[in-house]
């Protein structure tokens, strides 16, 4: 179902067919994200994105959003640590319409001075925005200081003092840069017809020329530590972790299993200890976060400030637990079934297809089929699984965040609960 065609000029054109549905998602990805800026031009990945859908040489803004808006069609942007995705979604007669649309902003915005200073403050609202949200300002925290020196710690929205100073200029620099056709995708999933997408992508993006320079994965190591951030909120939110796997690592399965186990829903370990058992929380979880060159792996929990200590300790407990004794043979299945049906009823999106087919030419340059994933995850063994355990949830290596009402000594430490 999945079909590759490389252009003259480098863009690569990936489609996959399901001829089921009537909607088609379209994307166009280019490689390279926040984890290849310099310090001093923190945020201009996320700002070009938020540049491109403010005028071209052929429309304004408030045409391009009415051109989409008249269709019916969905049409937004993502930027990440390592990729950058421009995405449409529209019924399938009104693919070349969305294809005309995503070219003329990638190939055609004009970066008008006054337009960007509208943008910047923009760009500065969702940065006060995040720094109202607890869940937002924990994960950062997490992030940067497990990761702290690197690129890739850093946040991707950037900073105000770095976004205030970026100009039309920089802008320009950056896509002549990363934005070249071999550094480019174009993915489309739906009721699409491949040889036909080539053609309409080949003819849009005709104009795009050249090389991009080559993105260096960073390799951050992990320094943990813990960190007691002061706010006036009502609960205390805590992230609790540890070095991961980065995501070509075939353990990347493995840990998924682990994953699931620990923290992945209403029947994981986590969730019933904290949740069900001690009523500490509303919400326990663990989560990844996989890039090309580094990984981390924990657990996000939100509770009474009075009982953060408690809470802490209950999660490293399982984590010990876990690190000495593994999984059990009925969990690991329970596990991988639950993985296969999250993937499974994922996959029925026509703009979940797309983004997995953006992503995986990016990290792998190839796709996997549905059953080569199932085959993966099927071959994980309990030792696979509790080997990965033994290696990670290490009690040294665990990294801790806290944010609340409450202070540094409030928090005594990483023991685990009796």
């Amino acid at each position: 179902m999945y079909r590759k065609t490389t252009l003259p000029n480098g863009i690569r054109v990936i489609t996959e067919a399901m001829p089921y549905v009537r909607s088609a998602s379209l994307g166009v990805w280019a490689d390279v994200g926040s984890a290849a800026e310099r310090p001093e031009l923190r945020g201009v990945s996320h700002l070009v994105e938020h540049m491109l859908f403010k005028g071209t040489q052929r429309r304004t803004a408030r045409e391009i959003a009415e051109t989409m808006d008249g269709v019916g069609g969905n049409l937004n942007a993502f930027t990440d640590k390592e990729s950058t995705c421009y995405y449409a979604k529209v019924i399938d007669h009104h693919v070349p319409l969305a294809i005309d649309v995503l070219a003329d902003m990638f190939t055609n915005s004009i970066f008008a001075p006054t337009e960007l200073a509208k943008e910047q403050n923009v760009v500065l609202e969702e940065i006060r925005m995040y720094d109202d949200s607890p869940d937002d300002i924990i994960f950062d925290l997490f992030t940067r200081s497990m990761w702290h020196g690197s690129q890739l710690g850093e946040p991707t929205i950037g900073y105000a003092e770095t976004v205030s100073a970026l100009t039309s200029d920089d802008l320009r620099a950056h896509m002549r840069t990363h934005y070249a056709p071999d550094a480019v995708v174009f993915s489309a999933a739906g009721n699409v017809d491949h040889d036909a997408i080539v053609e309409l992508v080949e003819r849009a993006f005709a104009s795009m020329s050249g090389r991009a320079a080559p993105i260096v994965a960073d390799r951050p190591r992990t320094s943990p530590q813990t960190i007691v951030r002061t706010k006036d909120t009502e609960q205390a939110y805590i992230v609790l972790g540890a070095r991961g796997l980065d995501a070509t690592d075939e353990r990347r399965y493995a840990l998924s299993v682990l994953d699931t186990i620990l923290g992945g829903g209403m029947s994981s370990r986590l969730f019933q200890e904290v949740r069900e058992k001690r009523g500490l929380a509303y919400s326990v979880y663990s989560f990844q976060q996989a890039y090309r060159g580094a990984g981390l792996f924990g657990v996000s929990a939100g509770t009474s400030p009075d009982r953060a200590q408690e809470c802490i300790e209950v999660i490293v407990r399982e984590f010990a637990d876990f690190a000495r004794t593994g999984p059990t043979a009925a969990e690991l299945t329970l596990a991988k079934e639950h993985i296969k049906g999250n993937l499974t009823l994922s996959l029925e999106s026509s703009s979940s297809r797309m983004m997995r087919l953006g992503r995986s030419e990016f990290l792998h340059g190839k796709q996997f089929s549905i059953e080569e994933i199932e085959a993966r995850f099927d071959a994980v063994t309990l030792d696979d699984v509790a080997s990965l355990a033994t290696e990670l949830l290490v009690p040294e290596a665990f990294g801790l965040c806290v944010l609340g009402p409450l202070d540094g000594d409030a928090i005594v430490g990483l023991k685990p609960a009796a």
